[in-house]
C-alpha cells in the first residue's frame, strides 16, 4: 500500500509533475540563463508572504536540495508591521510548505502611513533597505525577489505611459548602497497566471501582498484593485485577447533593444544624445 503524502509533499509534488513545464522549467531557465547563482552563493530568499515569494522560497528549496552546485538558503522574513493575523498566516504557510523561516521586526509600515505622496515607493525602497541590511549581517551575498514575468512586462509598459522613459527590470543587478550584495530575480521567466494556478490547484492561501495598502485590491474581489500596475495588467490582458503574444514580444523586446534608433538613452546615470555620435 502507497504511503499518503505530506501536504507539502504533494505540493512540491505538482511543482515537478504538473506544472513542471510553466513553473519549474521557466524557473530552472532563468536561473541559468542570466547566470543567477554561483557555487559557494549565500542567498537570502525574502518573503513577504505573498504567492509570488513563498513559490520562490519553495522552488529555491527544492533547487537547492537537488542542485549539482553548492549553495546555501536563508529565508528571510522582514515584518514591516503586519496585523497579528497576517503574520499567522506567513508563519503557518511557511509550516505547511516546511520552510524555515527567519523573521525579524521592523516600524515601515508606521513611517509610511503619514507619508501623503508615493507611500508604495517609499515602502519598497525601505523594505529593499532593511532586507540588504539583514541579509549582509547573517553573512549572505545575494538576496532573491520574487518579482515575475509579468512583473517584468508591466513595469515596462508602467515606464512608458506614466514614468516618460524606457526602462526594463533586470534579472539580476548589483547593490548600489550594499557592497558585495546582488540582488536576483529567479522566477524572471515565470508567469503570473500560472503561479495563480498553482496556488489554486494546492488550495493554498496567501497574502493578497505586503502593505496595508492593498485592501482595495481585496475588497474588489478579483485581484485588480485600482492602482496604476493594475491599470497596465488589465490593458494587457484586453490587448491579449486580439495578440496572444503581446507579453512575449514586450518580453523579448527588452532582449533585442537597438540603442542605433534612439534619441537619447542613459547608461550609469549618464544622459547621451544621438547627436554626440551623429
Amino acid at each position: 500500500m502507497a504511503r499518503e503524502l505530506e501536504p507539502w509533499q504533494k505540493i512540491e509534488q505538482s511543482i515537478t509533475k504538473k506544472f513542471r513545464s510553466s513553473l519549474w522549467s521557466p524557473f530552472v531557465q532563468a536561473i541559468k540563463r542570466y547566470e543567477l547563482i554561483q557555487e559557494g552563493d549565500r542567498i537570502a530568499v525574502c518573503i513577504s508572504g505573498g504567492k509570488d515569494s513563498m513559490l520562490l522560497a519553495k522552488l529555491m528549496q527544492m533547487l537547492n536540495r537537488h542542485s549539482d552546485v553548492p549553495f546555501e538558503l536563508t529565508f528571510l522574513v522582514m515584518d514591516p508591521g503586519y496585523s497579528p493575523a497576517n503574520r499567522k498566516k506567513i508563519e503557518d504557510n511557511a509550516a505547511l510548505l516546511q520552510i524555515p523561516i527567519t523573521v525579524f521586526e521592523t516600524e515601515i509600515f508606521d513611517i509610511t502611513k503619514s507619508v501623503d505622496q508615493s507611500p508604495c515607493y517609499l515602502c519598497a525602497r525601505m523594505r529593499r533597505g532593511y532586507l540588504y541590511s539583514r541579509a549582509k549581517a547573517l553573512g549572505c551575498n545575494k538576496i532573491a525577489l520574487g518579482h515575475h514575468f509579468s512583473d517584468v512586462i508591466e513595469t515596462t509598459v508602467m515606464g512608458m505611459f506614466y514614468g516618460s522613459q524606457l526602462q526594463g527590470m533586470m534579472p539580476k543587478l548589483h547593490s548600489t548602497n550594499f557592497e558585495g550584495m546582488e540582488l536576483i530575480r529567479p522566477l524572471y521567466c515565470v508567469h503570473e497566471e500560472d503561479i495563480i494556478a498553482w496556488k489554486n490547484y494546492n488550495g493554498l492561501q496567501f497574502l493578497q501582498c505586503a502593505c496595508r495598502f492593498t485592501e482595495s485590491i481585496s475588497a474588489s474581489g478579483d485581484g485588480i484593485g485600482e492602482s496604476k500596475r493594475q491599470e497596465i495588467k488589465l490593458l494587457i490582458r484586453a490587448l491579449r485577447e486580439t495578440n496572444p503574444d503581446i507579453e512575449n514580444n514586450i518580453f523579448n523586446s527588452l532582449h533585442s533593444v537597438s540603442l542605433d534608433t534612439f534619441p537619447g538613452y542613459k547608461t550609469k546615470g549618464v544622459r547621451h544624445n544621438f547627436l554626440e555620435n551623429y
